[in-house]
């Protein structure tokens, strides 16, 4: 994985965390949207053992309510 794929690992564990919600339920927000996504493929995906596909990424901004271009870009962009 790439320097983009970590950034974006970590940047969704960062919004994860600052608005308090627990694996499980960034997952279950996800699936809500129509991206079927586990609290196992959500902690890989946070610790970049799994790469984030595009329809997971757009799903995962949705979730936490921003922009995918955050995701991508860093906590510093928002």
């Amino acid at each position: 994985m790439g320097p983009a794929g970590i950034r974006t690992a970590r940047t969704i564990e960062i919004l994860r965390t600052e608005r308090g919600l627990a694996q499980r339920e960034l997952a279950a927000r996800v699936t809500a949207i129509g991206r079927p996504m586990s609290e196992t493929m959500l902690s890989r995906i946070e610790r970049a053992q799994r790469r984030c596909d595009i329809d997971d990424l757009v799903a995962l901004a949705q979730a936490l309510l921003v922009s995918p271009l955050v995701l991508l870009q860093g906590p510093s962009t928002m």
